[in-house]
Order: structure tokens, then sequence, then C-alpha cells
């Protein structure tokens, strides 16, 4: 695959005291795609490095006012994160590797250079740029927010396994990732590969519960023409679709035990052999897998493989369900709403403090999949501004706050109450009155009535419940 198509808008700063020789590379690279710039010092590439960002510094070490050496010194005391190629004369071969191992040069190359060498180098070089720019970016976003990637939460819990996963991501560890259906465990498998070295390869998804036994492993390891009926081609499967990045096998706990069987000997030999083929293709895949069942459970009823869970067990990342980190809704919640105005190009600003109280109030059985559901009906019903409670679904709006003023008598400047009515009755008509009078507003309810709005939402509950009961 070309450069330009893989790695475009990288900047390369060359930096050569020989005239012919930094141009002579610049007009080379620009010919792959590249933007460069030049200078004739170190000195002069410093100022442009502090001037403008940089992608790649292709650096000589022997150069007047400021060399190859002190340049590389200075770059870290000015902040400045960037791989260095160094350029050397032979002879000087000890001194290069010395000054990579020092001042942290990201490769050497002896001149004359070899084209073919400097640009795989450049790539490698940029790759290695753009994961670090990457993991800074979601550093930045966890330490300043909460959020990691499409993911957030402040809750000590989500803390945790947002370490976790950035001190698992760059290795080659198998990982397990468990937790309800729901909880966010794709998410985790993109933050994985988004911090990993294999952030530039492709991230395959394949969900081992929707497919039938009879497919799953032709979308595995892929077939030959004719393979079976139906096989009007040749097709690749996961694994060499995935290659060189990131295979997440999602609900790996509903496989056929004969496809378990199978999967072990490809992650065991990295090899994998397509249905009706001959030849085996060697492949370089990271595999994630994911579940939402107890897998230690699965092996005793002999419905998962013991073998397949210790290699694929090599780290685990459980997923908390929501329910049991209620503190982090509000942020979820406007994470969510920045991705859903993207996807509606709606311009929902904010979550009404009582919308927001029934958020936090409600059980989500369905996860962090049910609280994006509920939010993405309230922006498409309110399409700009703020989300209420009424544009949330009915199964987090208790009976009792949807009724609406239309629905009631005109006249709500007096409540009516007959004899024989009890204190429960009487309490509850007040409270509806009031929600009618602040035309749904529980924050101002409560302070009319008196009372926090825990206890009022606790009140609202109940009544909701007496009348389900009922």
């Amino acid at each position: 695959m070309a450069v330009t198509a893989t790695l475009p808008s990288a900047r390369i700063l060359i930096a050569d005291d020989e005239e012919a020789q930094r141009n002579g590379l610049a007009s080379m690279i620009r010919s792959w795609g590249f933007s460069t710039d030049t200078a004739a010092d170190g000195q002069e590439a410093l100022e442009k490095l502090l001037a403008e960002p940089v992608s790649v510094l292709i650096s000589d070490l022997k150069m007047p006012r400021m060399d190859g050496f002190e340049l590389l010194r200075r770059l870290p005391l000015e902040n400045i994160h960037i791989p260095v190629i160094v350029l050397t004369a032979f002879g000087n071969i000890e001194t290069a590797v010395s000054t990579m191992h020092e001042l942290g040069a990201f490769w050497f190359l002896e001149k004359p250079i070899q084209p073919s060498v400097l640009r795989v180098l450049l790539e490698r070089a940029i790759t290695q740029a753009r994961l670090a720019d990457e993991a800074q970016r979601l550093q930045r976003q966890l330490s300043q927010s909460g959020t990691m990637g499409q993911m957030a939460g402040g809750s000590p819990r989500m803390r945790q396994i947002f370490s976790l996963v950035e001190q698992v991501a760059p290795s080659k560890a198998a990982v397990l990732i468990t937790g309800e259906s729901g909880t966010g465990k794709e998410l985790v498998a993109r933050a994985l590969h988004s911090l990993s070295p294999r952030a530039n390869g492709p991230f395959v998804a394949l969900n081992c519960a929707a497919m039938p036994e009879s497919l799953i492993e032709s979308e595995l390891f892929g077939h030959e023409k004719g393979a079976f009926t139906g096989a009007v081609e040749r097709r690749a499967g996961c694994f060499e679709l995935a290659q060189g990045g990131t295979l997440l096998l999602d609900e790996i706990g509903d496989m056929p035990l004969n496809t378990q069987a199978k999967l072990l000997r490809v992650l065991e030999d990295s090899r994998v052999r397509r249905l009706g083929g001959r030849t085996e293709t060697v492949v370089d895949v990271r595999v994630v897998a994911s579940t939402n069942k107890n897998l230690t459970e699965a092996i005793k009823v002999n419905l998962f493989r013991e073998d397949l869970f210790y290699r694929l067990n090599v780290f685990e990342i459980h997923l908390p369900p929501l329910r049991d980190r209620m503190e982090d809704i509000p942020l979820l919640a406007r994470t969510l709403l920045e991705d859903l105005n993207r996807k509606h190009a709606t311009q929902v600003t904010e979550i009404a403090p009582d919308a927001m109280e029934l958020l936090r109030h409600h059980r989500w059985p369905g996860n962090v999949r049910e609280l994006r559901n509920a939010l993405e009906r309230a922006v498409i019903l309110a399409g700009e501004g703020t989300v209420l409670a009424r544009h949330l679904p009915p199964a987090v709006v208790p009976a009792s706050v949807r009724e609406t003023p239309a629905a009631v008598e005109p006249n709500t400047d007096f409540l009516v109450l007959t004899p024989g009515t009890t204190i429960d009755d009487a309490e509850r008509a007040l409270v509806r009155r009031t929600l009618i009078m602040t035309k749904g507003n529980k924050t101002r309810a409560a302070e009319v009535l008196g009372i926090s709005l825990k206890t009022l939402f606790n009140k609202l509950k109940g009544y909701d419940g007496a009348e389900q009961e009922g």
C-alpha cells in the first residue's frame, strides 16, 4: 500500500548542513506524498520545531552552531516529543547507536542513504508518532473529563477500568472482556485497539451469537469456491480481514464446541486454513473476546473448552452494570448527547434537572445501551435545546409523572378533598396537583411542597408501584 494512502499530511523536517544532501532528501520525500521543510543546522531546526508541528525529524549529527547531539538533548527540554532519524557517515555507527540509546533517537541511517530503507523507517516513525498522539489525547480526555473514546465515567470502578485498558493495550496479550449485555464491551475492545501498536490496522468484530453454526466457521476462517453449497466464490475470513489489527470475538460463550476447537488451533499456531482449502495462511492478529456469560460455569457443564478459556483469559476486564455506577450517568448522558447530536444533526444542549433525576433513578436493566436508546428517542423528540421529562420513554418515567395538565380539570388552583379521603390519598392528590401547577418541574414542585427532590421521587415511585398493583 502506498505511503500517501495510509499516512497523509505528515510533515518531515530535514536538518543537514550539506545543501545538496538536504534538498535532495526533501525532493525525494515529497515525491512520496509528504510535506517537507529543511534546516541548515540544529539551531534553525529547533526554531522551526518550536514554530510549527513536525511529524518526524531527520537530522545529521555534525552541523555548525548546534550539532545533532545538542539538538536531540534540547527536544525534551522544549517539550518536543517526535521520532528522530539520525543520519551518520560511515565509521560513526557506534556513535549513532549510542545516540539512539542515550538521546532517544528513533533510528539511524548510514550515508549514502538507501531510499527504500528510509521510506520504511518514515512509515514506522510516523505510525509511532500518531499512536503516541492518540495515547496522549485519550489520556488528556480521561484526566480532564473522565472519558476514554466513547466510554465515560468518573466512578472509581470506571477509573480502574480505564487504567487497565491503558496498561494492557500496548501488549500483545489476549484480553477477555466480561459483563452484562449492553455494558459497553465493544467500546473497551475498540479502546484497546486504538491505544495499541495495531491502531493503524483493521478492527474486525464478529458476533458469535448472531452466527448460525453452519456459517460461523466460514466467517472466521473463510472458504474456497465450492467448499459447500452456496460458496460461489472465494472469501477471506475474519482472521485474514483483521491481519495486522485486532479481532473481537463478541459473545464467545455462544460459539459451538466444534468451532472452539478449531479456534484454539489458530490461536496456538497463528495459521488459518480456509474451508475447502489446502494451504494455510500465517496471520498476525490480536484476539479480544467478550461475553455476558459465566464461562467458568459453562466449562463445568461442557459448553466451553477449558483450554480455550485459559488461552483467551490472559487478561480479564470486567465491566460493572450501570446500576452499580449510577454516579456516572450525568457524564455518560452528556457524552452520549454529543454523539447523538452528530448522528441526527440535532442541537440538544442539555438535560433538564428533573429529566436527569429520572435517568439517575431508573434501574437500567439494559445498561448503557438502554440509556443510549432512551436518549436517542429524547434527542429526536426535542430536536434542540433541552431534553425534558416528557421526551423520555415511558419505561423511564413513572406513570404518576406522565400525567399532564391536559388530562386534568381546567381549574388547578384548588384541591377538593371529600370526607373519608385517607391521608395517603390526600398527599398523593396534593403532590400530583403541585406537579401540574409547576408543569412537571419536579425540582420546583419539591420546593413548593417543602420536601427534598429525593423524597419527591420516592413518593412518586411509591404511587406508581401502588397503581400497578391495583
